[in-house]
Parts: structure tokens; C-alpha cells; sequence
């Protein structure tokens, strides 16, 4: 894994609060990938399983936001995979 960081953001399934978490991650184009370190121990992914979730990330000098979809593979280990929703376009003015 990268050493890239960002923060996570979301709001808890069952609980309704909104949660930021630290994480490791590595991106191409508008897919980022989170692989959760010791997944037995953590529970932010677990809000992302099945059909997956919102998410905010701050990337790209501000938050981004996607859809999250983590996966367990025959291991246990847990991937989280962040589609990024578009982003304004670059340079974007308000056109005055």
C-alpha cells in the first residue's frame, strides 16, 4: 500500500452518526482503493458491505464524494473500493 492518507467520512447504518476515519488508499482516476488493515478489529467497512454506501473522502485539496462497496475475500481480507462521483470541472470558474 501507498503511503497516501485521506480521511474517510460516513454516516453509521444503524446509527445514524457521521463518522471520519483515517486511511490508507490508493487511487486511479475516479476509482479508490482502501485495503483495512487488521479488518477484525475495525468496523467502519462493515457499513459498506452488500450493495455499499456513501462515502466522503478529502482528496484533491477538499471532499469528495462516491459510492463504497467493501469486500472479504476467501482470506478475510477486506477491501474497500470508492468510486468517486465527478468532480467540478478543472480550472471551474463561475463564469461570470
Amino acid at each position: 500500500m501507498s503511503g497516501r492518507l485521506t480521511v474517510v467520512t460516513y454516516t453509521g447504518r444503524r446509527s445514524g452518526r457521521t463518522f471520519s476515519t483515517p486511511v490508507a488508499y490508493r487511487r486511479a482516476a475516479d476509482l479508490v482503493t482502501i485495503r483495512v488493515a487488521m479488518p477484525e478489529r475495525k468496523a467502519w467497512w462493515r457499513n459498506f458491505t452488500g450493495a455499499g454506501g456513501p462515502i466522503s473522502l478529502d482528496l484533491d485539496g477538499g471532499a469528495r464524494t462516491g459510492h463504497a462497496v467493501a469486500r472479504v475475500d476467501g482470506k478475510g481480507r477486506v477491501t474497500v473500493a470508492v468510486r468517486l462521483d465527478p468532480g467540478p470541472p478543472a480550472g471551474g470558474g463561475s463564469g461570470h
